[in-house]
């Protein structure tokens, strides 16, 4: 099969497309910059230059491949409504591509929030609040499957990671403990968040891409919950830092959200896919330390 790949060089994308290429797959990698187009050329796919702004290079990547797997999304966390945006336009213009094609289309999106239980694959996203634009556009690519599109969402937990970095909302723990001198938790700490290693995360696109029927929610969750509290120890262990709770507004934009409690199952993933997560732990990469600066 030939995969059209968004994001391609980015932190999840820089490991599919390693994934799809070792199953015997061919990669055409979108590329917006020349050091993108280096790494995607150097990892041994195809670039196609272009970006989420130029509704041409969407069109050209999807009609010259077999399947699209859209991973880019930028995470500027000042501007997210914009980051959203960008998103909503390139879902559209690959659904008006692919429509009536019975081509795969792929994408990446979080997790849900379920009180009192682990969210699984059934659960909705949420339409609203500060993420809700997030699960309006995943909700549109599932519909495309009564369009003849094979679309899957890719559920991906709060902390995508890997040792030395990136730990997906972990960094942001530990940015702020640097900042402040803290290794800080929201409220009593007790919160759980889903961690996968990127590399299992990898694995798990591959499988969707290949096997998924239309309209298919997968969660690529490893680490069910990992407690904030424990997190933020482990930080701390490694700054050198104590651990202590602080105000949500210490992380930004995303703090009220991080004092949700937010597990979530992967097991219908699992039976379904026959995927297992073999990867360290979220807890195991930040207690060995070696942190980007």
């Amino acid at each position: 099969m030939r995969v059209f790949v968004t994001g391609a060089s980015g932190g999840i994308g820089s490991v599919v497309v390693p994934e799809l290429l070792a199953a015997g797959h061919e990669v055409l990698g979108l590329a917006r910059s020349d050091a993108s187009a280096r790494a995607i050329t150097a990892a041994g796919a195809a670039v196609l230059r272009g970006d989420l702004d130029d509704p041409d290079s969407l069109r050209a990547g999807a009609a010259k491949s077999d399947g699209v797997i859209h991973l880019a999304f930028t995470n500027d966390f000042t501007d997210f409504a914009n980051s959203v945006a960008a998103e909503t336009r390139a879902v559209e213009t690959f659904g008006a591509a692919l429509e009536g094609s019975g081509k795969a289309l792929v994408i990446a999106s979080g997790t849900p929030a379920v009180p009192g239980r682990p969210a699984t694959e059934h659960d909705p996203m949420p339409t609203d609040g500060p993420i809700g634009g997030r699960g309006r556009n995943a909700q549109t690519v599932l519909d495309l499957a009564t369009r003849d599109v094979r679309s899957a969402v890719v559920r991906l937990p709060r902390s995508v990671h890997a040792r030395g970095g990136p730990y997906g909302f972990a960094s942001l723990l530990i940015g702020a403990a640097r900042r402040t001198g803290v290794a800080g938790y929201v409220g009593d700490g007790t919160q759980r968040w889903p961690a996968v290693h990127r590399l299992d995360a990898a694995r798990l696109f591959r499988l969707a891409l290949e096997h998924a029927t239309p309209g298919t929610v997968v969660h690529a969750v490893a680490d069910e919950g990992d407690t904030m509290r424990a997190l933020a120890e482990a930080i701390g262990g490694q700054l050198g830092l104590p651990t202590a709770a602080v105000p949500a507004e210490t992380f930004g934009f995303l703090g009220g959200i991080f004092g949700v409690d937010q597990p979530a199952s992967s097991a219908l993933t699992r039976e379904r896919f026959g995927w297992q997560p073999t990867l360290p732990s979220l807890l195991d990469d930040l207690e060995a330390g070696n942190y980007p600066a």
